[in-house]
């Protein structure tokens, strides 16, 4: 693409701007593409007449050069450029390297589609202006871009465990794209324990993608979920990163086992990945949802609200609330929330406020919730859900 723009450069200079501009870059960057594929066939036949048997010497010092390796992962860290706004970052990132539309990333920021096309605008000026060069980050910058590329992994990931509109509940493209990312991180950095966190949350929560609809495609919560069908395999591995992760971050001397608990009361200080994970972790390995550790959920929840002040954090602590005190306690909770505003266009406030009035009997309000609900949904799954819900309290 960067030859197609160079020679658009010189050809539309003389030529003037074709009436397909994008048509005219993607048919240049095939030819090169293809043209790249030739040289290179023609080389790897030519080369063993032109040398002898130590070809591999220059792979050291280009491994030095760029310690990526990966062209997307690349990508992604030279986008998160800290002259940029974080939120600038994580939108640029997600609307050019991996192709998120402007829509998605708006919900997933829980701001509206145009003040979030304002953002991604701002960001391309500001590189333009500014003059930020194109540049692959050498190895020593790479920490203090992590925790922007983790997000923009999380991001989608999240987008595609739940698409937030489309005729599937998951996109099986984003989501395993997010999983291949994480994994070539956590391969970059293995000593970053937020790296291993986001891994592990990550498997531990795709585990169940198999259980989350029936064969209807119809929505299915997790209490309704079938565990013999999850993944096993992939939630002993990312259970086996939170323990890696959670020693990592905490002293040795003072917490000779491994174990979440014990972890988190001697002391550490683990990260939000690592802390998701560790709550993925705990409903990933319940027998059943009843014998879920509520408790011990209520826990890691506190620890990531204090790491990771989000509203929507909060939104899941009350759920787990009204697991350890009740759906009241928990609609004390919900009514903070829904004064503080940041949850207005989110259709998980209003249902999770509807579910917790159903269980209280209050068939009236819940109604009125779950209609609140339905209108801000737009996966199709969750909207089926959501009408099933009112036909219910509806009588």
């Amino acid at each position: 693409m960067q030859d197609a723009y160079v020679a658009a450069l010189d050809a539309w200079a003389k030529q003037g701007v074709p009436r397909n501009p994008a048509a005219w870059l993607t048919t240049a960057a095939r030819h090169r593409a293809l043209d790249g594929l030739r040289r290179d066939r023609t080389l790897r036949s030519k080369l063993p007449l032109l040398i002898g048997e130590q070809v591999d010497e220059p792979s050291a010092s280009k491994a030095q050069d760029d310690p990526i390796g990966d062209d997307r992962l690349r990508l992604i860290f030279t986008c998160c450029h800290p002259a940029l706004a974080r939120e600038a970052q994580l939108a640029l990132t997600l609307r050019l390297v991996c192709g998120l539309s402007t829509s998605d990333i708006a919900r997933a920021f829980l701001v509206s589609e145009p003040t979030m096309a304002a953002r991604v605008t701002r960001a391309k000026k500001k590189i333009s202006a500014a003059r930020i060069a194109y540049r692959v980050p050498e190895a020593a910058e790479l920490p203090d871009r992590l925790d922007a590329v983790l997000t923009v992994m999380h991001l989608v990931f999240t987008t595609g465990h739940t698409a937030p509109s489309g005729p599937v509940l998951v996109r099986d493209d984003l989501v395993d794209r997010a999983i291949s990312l994480a994994r070539m991180l956590r391969q970059l950095m293995p000593d970053e324990p937020e790296a291993a966190g986001l891994l592990a949350l990550m498997l531990i929560t795709d585990a169940r993608r198999r259980t989350r609809t029936d064969e209807a495609g119809n929505l299915l919560l997790l209490e309704q979920q079938d565990r013999s069908q999850w993944d096993g395999s992939q939630i002993a591995e990312g259970a086996a990163l939170v323990t890696e992760a959670l020693r990592r971050q905490t002293p040795a001397a003072r917490c000779p086992d491994g174990r979440q608990e014990t972890a988190l009361r001697c002391g550490g200080r683990p990260g939000r990945f690592v802390l998701q994970a560790a709550i993925a972790a705990v409903h990933g390995e319940a027998p059943s949802y009843a014998a879920t550790d509520w408790p011990q959920l209520l826990v890691l929840y506190d620890r990531l609200l204090r790491a990771w002040p989000s509203p929507v954090v909060a939104l899941n602590r009350a759920v787990v609330i009204s697991m350890v005190s009740g759906p009241q306690a928990a609609l004390d909770e919900l009514a903070e929330l829904e004064a503080d505003g940041r949850l207005g266009g989110y259709h998980y406030l209003p249902a999770a406020r509807a579910d917790l009035l159903r269980q209280l009997g209050r068939r009236a309000e819940a109604l009125c919730a779950y209609e609140t609900a339905l209108k801000l949904a737009e996966n199709p799954a969750e909207q089926a859900f959501l009408a099933g819900r009112i036909a219910e309290v509806s009588g």
